[in-house]
């Protein structure tokens, strides 16, 4: 069975004091799950209008502009299918499976990612996942960001997903993650305790809000300082989305290589020449965030033991570790 929408239609009004801006860098901004070269694609195909007008992706919008935007969608199947994708799997047995998800994968299907998931792989691989969740998200208890590497527990059953669900909840989950920020920390330890909300300017993002969202804490650890970033840990009491990314940006060390919140430009460091163009190679050694979720502990469902496991850092991020480190260029 399919779904038969053939199209989404959305409409946006510039508001005032905005400043000019190309209007594909603008709609990649807002459209979730867009990115440039998809809205460069519609703009050419006349599904972009400003003031009722088709217009190029050179065009600069402005206060007040309205912009409608037509986005095909292809029919797409109600349930997820299996594809054969290699696993990287950590431990299983009859209940759950500890699967270490590569950067780039996106935890199940949605818009724009109906294949090539981390779900589509699983059903793969195990004939019996749970189904606590919406359709196309068997399986999946939590989640990480596509472009964040990492370990992940996924349930079998409808009772292990429930019991697992509940540790989260409760917040007694163990989880460790490692990540290279910009910038050396005046404090060697620390916790950010900060709420988290989706961002008012940009429906994609999220941010730290004084008066709005839910609460975010996030106990950070300084493992090795570099000229001028610094590799640490991670550990979460809350899981919110992005919380790590907004909380280290809101403090003005953002995750190196994260592009949506001001990881992949310099922000400590000298503008030289040379440093711009040792950091422009590590950045291309590092084209996402350094943001790699290593271990998880929890109280196994079924045997009360608690476990936990450990995932190595992948290849990028040692390599962007051995060229930080001192005589390394």
């Amino acid at each position: 069975m399919t779904n038969l929408i053939s199209e989404k239609k959305i409409r946006f009004e510039v508001p005032p004091g905005k400043k000019k801006e190309r209007v594909d860098v603008y709609l990649t901004n807002l459209i979730e799950n867009a990115t440039r070269s998809k809205i460069q694609k519609l703009l050419e195909a006349g599904l972009v209008l400003v003031n009722g007008s088709a217009v190029r992706a050179n065009y600069k919008v402005s206060p007040q502009d309205v912009v409608d935007v037509r986005i095909p969608i292809s029919p797409r199947p109600e349930n997820a299918m299996p594809e054969e994708i290699p696993l990287d799997i950590v431990y299983e047995d009859e209940y759950l499976l500890i699967v270490n998800k590569p950067a780039g994968m996106v935890a199940h299907p949605a818009y724009a990612n109906y294949t090539g998931t981390l779900v589509n792989a699983l059903l793969h691989h195990s004939r019996t996942l749970s189904n606590l969740n919406e359709p196309g998200r068997p399986g999946i208890v939590h989640r990480i960001d596509k472009d964040t590497s990492g370990i992940l527990v996924v349930a079998k059953d409808d009772v292990t997903h429930a019991k697992l669900a509940a540790q989260f909840s409760k917040h007694t989950i163990e989880r460790e993650y490692w990540a290279v920020v910009w910038g050396i920390l005046k404090e060697k330890q620390g916790v950010i305790e900060k709420n988290i909300a989706r961002s008012k300017s940009d429906r994609k993002k999220y941010a730290v809000s004084e008066t709005e969202g839910k609460t975010a804490i996030t106990y950070y650890t300084v493992l090795e300082e570099f000229e001028f970033a610094s590799l640490i840990k991670l550990n979460l009491k809350t899981g919110r989305t992005h919380q790590i990314r907004v909380h280290m940006s809101s403090i003005n060390h953002p995750i190196f290589g994260d592009v949506t919140y001001g990881g992949n430009k310099i922000v400590y460091g000298y503008a030289l020449p040379k440093m711009k163009s040792r950091i422009d190679n590590l950045l291309e050694i590092m084209p996402r965030q350094a943001l790699h979720a290593k271990t998880l502990g929890f109280y196994h469902p079924h045997t009360g033991e608690f476990v936990r496991f450990d995932s190595p850092l992948p290849e990028d991020f040692r390599l962007l570790l051995e060229k930080l480190r001192p005589g390394e260029k």
